[in-house]
């Protein structure tokens, strides 16, 4: 799976979460079961879009130098 497919995975994994514990219907130990997995999983969400920024940086650190040698 593609990190954009972990990420939508994970995105929609949270949401799952978030609509459960906002429900009402679980036990008061469940929900904060449930949170602790939510967090984590935002957690995930961040790594993956902080792991995205770096690629995308440093390709656009390769054309910033690809246009300078070319001058």
């Amino acid at each position: 799976m593609s990190n954009i497919g972990d990420y939508e995975s994970k995105v929609a994994e949270v949401e799952k979460i978030i609509d459960e514990i906002e429900s009402g219907r679980l036990p008061l130990e469940e929900v904060f079961e449930k949170f602790a997995i939510a967090v984590q999983g935002l957690k995930q969400c961040e790594s993956i879009l902080t792991e995205g920024q770096k690629r995308m940086n440093l390709s656009i650190e390769s054309l910033n130098i690809e246009d300078s040698e070319e001058f």
